[in-house]
């Protein structure tokens, strides 16, 4: 319980199940695994002398949807996967190590771990729920099909250049790979996605692999505002959310909300502030289409279960492990214990908990003009309007407007400037 009440409080600790990820790991003939990365993606043996690493990057999934077609091109996301674990293989290489420990545990096991980001925009793409069957068959294909390809290039690239040296004795030179360590049929698997899951294995016992583990989905918190994905394999937190950069906060739609409502001709600001208003949310929005709504679902409007199923669907097909962050608007004991027990063997419980602040900020963004509309139209009363009451709103925004304004300019005053060191004390010193 005390785990669960600091995890309500702060979001924290980080949990990882030691059990699952030893007994699924490809280390596991190297010694016993114990502890992870910041981010609880990386499942590495690590020892006094060998510190563990590993190079990392990330696929866009949106860019193999065909959007006139409403098609996912796997073809095309296996040829993109060879090709990534090829250059993270080099970059092991070409890497400057800071420790001894480090390079030495890299060039004995070198490996990699490779993820996605834009899930959720490629289901927006395709027209599914996040939480339809769809999307979690999709959801699964895609992994199989990167692990797949990982493995494929990996073991050409041990035709090449030999195994990695840590790799007799590993699961995987006795022919045990991800899925058969779930449980989960290759031939059968085979039957759906098309993938020679038997003639690979033959290569692989035959020639090996080069790299001791492949797969790892990040958070990709910062990567995927480079190419304006959702982050990793997570839901939309929001469909209008604010965004802090050097030049300034901007406020930013779901893109593809935006595309939908415009084509319809219901984008305006006051839909725009509706949807502020919910906190971001349609779903109690009249003027929205209900064909809409499944298809923008917040994560705080999809059942934790069904992230954890998904996360599970795709887990067979990841040989380190995958960064999962749960999102409850009010967390309690019980809802937290039964998402920690329905697990599911995975490696990663949970990252970070999200939670929802207790109070409903103001919203200064807020129009204020638009804010006494929407007040109007959606006062459910037979009694009079108190417009002094909304009157008080809109100018307590107001004040509240000013006075951080006020706070910023006082801030700024007093922040050390690099840019005008003559103005900063510190820098007087």
């Amino acid at each position: 319980y005390a785990i669960i009440e600091c995890q309500i409080e702060t979001g924290n600790p980080f949990m990882l199940y030691k059990d699952s990820c030893n007994r699924k790991s490809n280390h596991q003939h190297l010694g016993t695994i114990r502890c992870s990365n910041l981010c609880t993606e990386i499942v590495e043996y690590s020892s006094p002398d060998e510190t563990a690493v590993c190079n990392l990057a990330s696929i866009s999934l949106a860019k193999f949807v065909d959007r006139d077609n409403l098609t996912f091109d796997f073809d095309k996301l296996q040829e993109v996967t060879k090709v990534v674990t090829r250059n993270l293989n080099k970059v092991i290489d070409v890497s400057f190590y800071p420790v001894e420990e480090a390079r030495r545990s890299n060039m004995r096991h070198r490996p990699i771990g490779i993820g996605v980001q834009g899930l959720a925009d490629t289901f927006c793409l395709l027209r599914y729920p996040f939480d339809s069957p769809e999307a979690a068959d999709l959801n699964k294909r895609i992994f199989e099909t990167m692990y797949f390809a990982s493995l494929d290039a990996s073991c050409q690239l041990a035709v090449d250049q030999g195994t990695y040296e840590s790799y007799q004795g590993s699961p995987v030179s006795k022919g045990i790979l991800q899925p058969d360590m779930w449980g989960v049929d290759t031939e059968e698997l085979s039957k759906v996605s098309g993938l020679d899951w038997s003639g690979l294995r033959a290569r692989i016992k035959m020639y090996g692999l080069r790299n001791s583990l492949l797969l790892a989905p990040m958070p990709t918190a910062s990567t995927s505002q480079i190419l304006g994905n959702n982050e990793s394999t997570e839901p939309f937190t929001s469909n209008v959310f604010s965004r802090r950069v050097l030049s300034g906060e901007f406020q930013i739609v779901n893109p593809y909300l935006l595309d939908d409502l415009t084509k319809l001709g219901l984008w305006s600001d006051e839909l725009k502030t509706a949807i502020v208003l919910n906190q971001g949310s349609i779903q109690h929005i009249d003027g929205i289409p209900k064909e809409l709504k499944p298809l923008y679902k917040t994560v705080w409007e999809i059942s934790q279960k069904k992230i954890i199923d998904m996360a599970a669907g795709r887990a067979p097909f990841i040989d380190q492990s995958q960064s999962l962050n749960l999102h409850l608007a009010q967390p309690n004991y019980g809802k937290i214990t039964n998402d920690v027990l329905s697990f599911q063997g995975l490696k990663t419980g949970m990252y970070y908990l999200r939670t929802r602040p207790a109070a409903d900020p103001i919203k200064f963004s807020v129009d204020k003009t638009i804010l006494r509309v929407l007040t109007d139209s959606t006062t459910k009363t037979n009694e009079p309007q108190n417009n002094d009451s909304i009157d008080q709103t809109v100018e307590a925004i107001e004040e509240l407007r000013i006075m951080e304004e006020i706070q910023k300019r006082n801030v700024d005053a007093i922040a050390c400037s690099l840019t005008n060191p003559e103005g900063c004390l510190s820098c007087q010193g």
